[in-house]
């Protein structure tokens, strides 16, 4: 599968963390509308480009953090579930 970030989305680094902010009706959830990324989740929205599959983006992650025990695979998976629950990423 293949993820976009969606165009109703804005990101900002605001003191040192990424923020994602819905700027359309229907984007994310009134009472969580903003959604802060940690670092391994700033990496993985910077991976979402439209271009790379999610195997791709867990194969890269798990070469660049060294990973032998699937963590990453699993915050890739946690992480795009929810940004496309909240319509802050689109299937391609």
């Amino acid at each position: 599968m293949v993820f976009v970030r969606s165009e109703d989305v804005v990101a900002r680094e605001i003191e040192g963390e990424l923020i994602l902010i819905p700027i359309a009706a229907g984007v994310g959830d009134i009472e969580e509308s903003l959604f802060t990324l940690n670092e391994t989740g700033r990496a993985i929205w910077g991976l979402l480009d439209g271009r790379r599959s999610l195997g791709e983006i867990t194969s890269q992650m798990t070469a660049e953090y060294n990973d032998s025990d699937g963590q990453i695979k699993e915050d890739v998976l946690g992480l795009v579930s929810e940004l496309a629950a909240r319509s802050m990423i689109v299937r391609k």
